[in-house]
């Protein structure tokens, strides 16, 4: 088997966390969400943030969503191609809270400055930057 990329991530969201995740990811963070309308419209069971062209997190709303807690589930890595000097800028002008920063963690692409946020229901995202 040779992995290429990975395609999208699903997550689960409360029922009553669609506005909260767009708010976030797309008012906040910047990504496009996709299928919002077909959600809505009963026509499929979640809805996508455009991460980048060949990558989404599809988010599904439900009662049954229980938060992340412990090590059910600790985080996503987005590679940013901006500095982590501008990464920063751009979430506190959004109002975005950094809930821990880290000069070098690893990760697939190696070592590289890394900030982390919480999106509205507890899942951290990592916003590592490609620049040295």
């Amino acid at each position: 088997m040779n992995v290429r990329t990975i395609d999208h991530v699903n997550l689960r969201i409360p029922a009553d966390g669609v506005e909260p995740a767009v708010d976030f990811y797309r008012d906040r963070l910047g990504f496009e969400i996709e299928r919002l309308d077909a959600y809505r419209a009963d026509e499929q069971s979640f809805f996508d943030v455009r991460l980048a062209p060949a990558h989404v997190v599809h988010l599904w709303p439900t009662d049954a969503f229980d938060p992340p807690e412990g090590e059910h589930f600790d985080h996503v890595a987005l590679l940013v191609d901006e500095g982590i000097d501008e990464i920063e800028s751009a979430l506190e002008e959004a109002g975005v809270e950094v809930v821990n920063r880290l000069d070098a963690p690893l990760g697939a692409t190696g070592e590289a400055p890394a900030v982390y946020v919480e999106n509205p229901f507890g899942y951290r995202i990592e916003l590592k930057t490609t620049v040295a």
